[in-house]
């Protein structure tokens, strides 16, 4: 944590210059893939995100010290002072010169500092498994991404496909995960809420496509899987956040490119069951 800590140092040592995110992973000690998706993941927000909230914190302080609005947007990157308007108002609900106005309410981003907090009764299950290339076999669409709750799109994706077709993709399973996985992958960086991702509905085989079905390559690689019961989906959910702020942080891995593999076992009707997440790895 004391290298991420070192990143947004980096980044609060100068608001009005351009974010150079090679050389804060670099000082994270990570890839930039990875600063990416764990500082989405750990913060709840983008780090682009992060840094233009961060901007109009610290341009609302020369707002309300005198400096004109064109002043300040030039200062801090704005191509005109009505697109620092526009942004000052999407944060702050009201324009710079109501903002000067005695008694108003303003909104800040405070500087984020990362703790790693280590709790010896919290046993996070997983197993490191190193499989052969293999293909994900099924159907898919596209959908947003939702953090907490039901995802409706999922769900009205899910309805929609035929019984029949299940039996036919349980049939091509031939190895772990065994049977029916949800699929997320392509997901629209940096997994902000609201962003997109490809969801399938997809078994993992060797076997050939048949026709009518898409398919994924997946290489050879590492995998973390980690193991959950509880209700749905916010036991589900929940794996995610487990795998980034307690698991990451503490192990010689890091979350690599690829499909991110669901599998849940749930008596029918039933909101609560057991579940499987597996991401992809790779040595730190």
């Amino acid at each position: 944590m004391q290298h991420w800590n070192r990143a947004i140092g980096d980044i609060e040592a100068d608001l009005t210059a351009d974010v150079d995110v090679q050389e804060l992973a670099r000082t994270a000690m990570t890839s930039e893939f990875h600063f990416r998706r764990m500082f989405s993941t750990l913060s709840g927000m983008p780090l682009s995100e992060y840094v233009r909230r961060r901007r109009l914190t610290a341009a609302t302080a020369e707002i309300l010290d005198g400096s004109t609005v064109l002043d300040v947007a030039v200062r801090y990157g704005y191509g005109s002072a009505e697109a620092f308007n526009r942004a000052f108002k999407s944060l702050h609900g009201m324009t710079p010169t109501e903002a000067r106005r005695p008694g108003a309410v303003l909104h800040s981003q405070p500087q984020l500092r990362f703790h790693l907090t280590v709790e010896g009764t919290t046993d996070v299950k997983h197993r490191i498994i190193e499989k052969a290339a293999f293909t994900l076999v099924g159907v898919n669409t596209r959908v947003p991404l939702i953090h907490e709750g039901d995802n409706a799109a999922i769900a009205d994706f899910e309805r929609s496909i035929d019984p029949d077709l299940r039996t036919q993709l349980a049939e091509l399973s031939d190895q772990e995960p065994a049977g029916s996985v949800a699929v997320t992958v392509n997901i629209d960086e940096p997994r902000a809420e609201g962003s997109f991702l490809d969801y399938w509905r997809a078994v993992a085989t060797t076997r050939p496509t048949p026709a009518g079905l898409g398919s994924l390559d997946v290489p050879a690689g590492l995998w973390v899987v980690f193991d959950t019961e509880g209700d749905f989906p916010e036991a589900l959910q929940q794996l995610w956040a487990d795998a980034a702020t307690e698991w990451f942080p503490a192990n010689p891995y890091r979350w690599a490119p690829g499909p991110e593999l669901l599998s849940v076992q749930s008596d029918e009707g039933r909101t609560s069951g057991r579940g499987q997440l597996w991401i992809p790895i790779e040595r730190d």
